[in-house]
């Protein structure tokens, strides 16, 4: 089976590499151009990129699809189907008219609950038990394709946007591989998702990691999770950024201003932070300049810190 495959990020490669070594014949890898990063603004290759550079796949960066030529020079790589896993650019008509067993994408949530562009950090602001994987066929408007295929699994109060898309980008790789196979034999009927049941959630964006204190701590909490590790979570003190890195919502404790700083006596962390409903154990922070650190760490060296008020 002739594949094209599109992604850009890192958990896109899980796909790619399992489409290899499974033995699908993977003609062409399209992903992002090239982009500046970090202080030097030197050019960073997708890892998507990377990955099938290192495996000899040919590899194709457009800035879009708008152009004839762009469609044409993918139609004759002659995909039997094209797999895309966070590509990042939507894909028009004409590409999707291109494979006769059309574009499948990977998308990480059991659609069509979070479609859009962040359905991980969405499962967990939304306190969802439950998130996956949902094998679908492409369709104009984003993310509203039938389903070959989905796969559940839990959601751990431990776990962040980071590490819960690193074991998603498992899951999804594997269910690609189950989905592709009984697709191209015929054995599975695409199902038409509910529109009743939709959710969307957009593009996350570098402003919404700036904590509001008068939200309840438990939404607090879940942001500080979502939000990692980009854009992350974050007040100010003194001027500077102060990043939440961990955190634990406490039910009860003292009512007092919203964003006031606290020590909490027989926590091992030493530090809450008042909210509009309950208190913010905080466990690990970053202040803008230094590493990361925990709470009790921070506060040995800042000691003024307790009894502050953060904005928000």
């Amino acid at each position: 089976m002739r594949v094209v495959f599109m992604g850009s990020p890192e958990f896109a490669v899980t796909s790619l590499e399992r489409l290899v070594i499974n033995g699908y014949d993977v003609v062409a890898v399209y992903t992002q151009p090239d982009r500046p990063a970090g202080r030097g603004r030197a050019l960073v290759a997708p890892p998507v990129k990377e990955a099938a550079v290192k495996r000899g796949l040919p590899v194709l960066q457009p800035d879009s699809f708008r152009s004839v030529e762009a469609v044409a020079q993918l139609a004759a790589f002659k995909p039997d189907v094209i797999v895309v896993c966070a590509f990042g650019q939507i894909l028009p008509q004409s590409v999707l008219d291109v494979p006769p067993y059309q574009c499948v994408n990977v998308h990480f949530s059991l659609l069509p609950r979070h479609r859009g562009a962040s359905p991980v950090a969405a499962a967990i602001l939304a306190g969802d038990e439950f998130t996956g994987v949902s094998i679908q066929l492409v369709r104009k408007k984003l993310d509203t394709g039938p389903v070959l295929a989905r796969a559940a699994i839990p959601v751990s109060s431990q776990d962040n946007t980071g590490s819960l898309t690193d074991k998603l980008s498992l899951v999804g790789a594997y269910l690609l591989l189950e989905a592709l196979s009984g697709w191209r034999r015929g054995e599975i009927t695409p199902s038409p998702q509910n529109e009743d049941e939709a959710t969307y959630f957009s593009q996350i964006t570098k402003e919404d990691g700036e904590i509001d204190w008068r939200l309840p701590a438990v939404e607090i909490w879940r942001r500080v999770r979502a939000f990692y590790p980009w854009p992350g979570c974050y007040t100010t003190w003194r001027g500077r950024q102060l990043k939440i890195l961990e955190a634990a919502a406490l039910r009860g404790g003292e009512a007092g201003e919203t964003g006031r700083v606290t020590a909490l006596p027989g926590h091992e962390e030493g530090l809450g932070i008042s909210t509009g409903e309950g208190m913010l154990s905080v466990l690990k922070v970053q202040l803008e300049g230094k590493r990361a650190m925990t709470a009790a760490e921070f506060l040995r060296g800042q000691r003024d810190f307790i009894g502050a008020v953060l904005p928000g």
